[in-house]
């Protein structure tokens, strides 16, 4: 079978196709948690919409497994599979902007680095997430919550005008509001359910320099940064973002020596209002509590995205759990104050992000993203480097969430942050929009063909 396929892939599409015994297998089926080891039969480099198609027929064909790469960032290591076919979208990666109508198309596998560079030559940029690392597509479609922008521009999958499909049935179909809307829709948060979305269409704004960066706290100031987190940005005007954290201080240049490996909490803040009004805005978040040190200044938007991609390389392991938050009572912020603190190693933390502003204005039926009414997103964030920890660093991650879940507000979490484990909780983290998603997915999946993901199981 790995040899009939991989001569059919072969003479059908241009891209490279790797099988086991080539030099370059290992690279090919790597993924960015090495807490992922599969192997496939075959992984096939795409260059174009021609090579999606023939990968997805032939797969189909052959009653393979097909898993769907771009950026390579799923936690649960969604990108590749064992005895099956990967396709990598990462050489579609091409941006075009048009600055006139502030609009950009986007390669189905394209990183958040290529996405801001290319934006930023006009002035320009769209949410998106926090390393640049970061696959545009796996992040848009499962709804893309921007730590910088969201609070301002909504959600990446908000600011999505269209999307190249390459369906499961092995066709090429546009989806957008006037074109097959129900896939349009499903596509705005519902995964990687319904197809392979070969390019994006998004809406950009008028986004150059920000202010921004981390301040760190003292760890015994934690709880009350936290209440200043969620009392001060929740009220302050949408231009202001930013983001809580748990960090044991890296060994960075702007953090004194002498604290290097103490456990501290952080604010990173971002401003994308008139610098003028930056250390008015600033002022009051650094009075938060005592501040131990900080890197807070004029920047370009891409500087501040691609911040900490160096601090969690790929090749560490990973293993997360998230929640939608509904808001922060005393109970949730002194359940925080028992279990971040013990961080374990300096790539791991706790994240809570804002969810509100511009997100909550959009319906909550309008897309596949159906908890538009949580005010932060919670990540416990576990990242080591070897395997012998495992059981320790899982276990911190499992304790964290098991303790601060009942608070939240919510059964679901945001699937783009969500471990394999998690799978027991799609039904809730889709929310009211997953009846309709079955419909859809039963309309353009109904074999399912697409189930490495957070998976929506077919309507009958």
């Amino acid at each position: 079978m790995n040899d009939d396929i991989a001569e059919k892939l072969a003479t059908s599409v241009r891209g490279r196709v790797v099988t086991p015994g080539d030099q370059a297998y290992d690279d090919a089926r790597s993924v960015y948690n090495a807490m992922i080891d599969r192997r496939p039969q075959v992984v096939v480099q795409a260059q174009d919409e021609a090579d999606v198609l023939a990968t997805v027929r032939a797969a189909r064909e052959a009653g393979l497994v097909l898993a769907v790469r771009g950026g390579g960032h799923s936690v649960p290591g969604y990108g590749t599979c064992d005895d099956g076919v990967v396709l990598d979208l990462s050489a579609i990666h091409n941006v075009f902007v048009d600055p006139r109508e502030k609009t950009a198309r986007i390669g189905g596998g394209a990183l958040l680095r290529e996405l801001d560079h290319a934006t930023h030559a006009f002035g320009l940029a769209t949410p998106a997430g926090f390393f640049s690392s970061t696959g545009v597509g796996g992040l848009t479609v499962g709804g893309g919550l921007g730590p910088y922008l969201s609070r301002r521009f909504g959600l990446t999958c908000d600011n999505m005008l269209s999307a190249q499909v390459v369906t499961a049935d092995g066709r090429l179909v546009t989806a957008s509001e006037e074109e097959n809307p129900d896939l349009f829709w499903a596509l705005r948060g519902g995964g990687g359910n319904f197809g392979v979305v070969t390019s994006f269409e998004f809406k950009l704004h008028p986004v150059d320099q920000v202010v921004g960066g981390p301040i760190f706290y003292e760890l015994d100031a934690a709880a009350d940064v936290m209440r200043f987190f969620r009392d001060h940005f929740m009220a302050a005007p949408r231009e202001l973002s930013g983001f809580f954290a748990f960090q044991i201080a890296p060994p960075l240049p702007f953090i004194p020596e002498a604290r290097h490996g103490d456990t501290l909490c952080a604010l990173v803040v971002c401003w994308s209002g008139d610098p003028a009004e930056a250390e008015r805005v600033l002022k009051p978040i650094r009075a938060a509590g005592p501040v131990v040190a900080e890197h807070v200044g004029p920047m370009p938007y891409p500087v501040l995205q691609s911040a900490f991609d160096a601090l969690v390389p790929a090749g560490l392991r990973h293993y997360w759990k998230s929640d939608f938050v509904r808001s922060l009572p005393e109970e949730a912020v002194e359940t925080h104050m028992e279990h971040g603190p013990s961080v374990p190693t300096m790539t791991s933390t706790m994240h809570l992000y804002l969810s509100d502003g511009a997100v909550h204005d959009v319906p909550p039926d309008a897309t596949a993203f159906a908890h538009r009414d949580a005010g932060f997103v919670m990540n416990v964030i576990g990242v080591w480097e070897d395997a012998a920890d495992d059981s320790a660093n899982t276990a911190w991650v499992r304790g964290y969430y098991d303790a601060i879940h009942p608070y939240s507000g919510f059964e679901g979490g945001y699937t783009n942050f969500m471990a394999e484990d998690d799978m027991g909780r799609v039904k809730e983290s889709y929310g009211a929009s997953y009846e309709k998603l079955r419909q859809v997915k039963r309309a353009w999946d109904p074999d399912n063909v697409f189930h490495l993901n957070q998976n929506v199981v077919p309507a009958k």
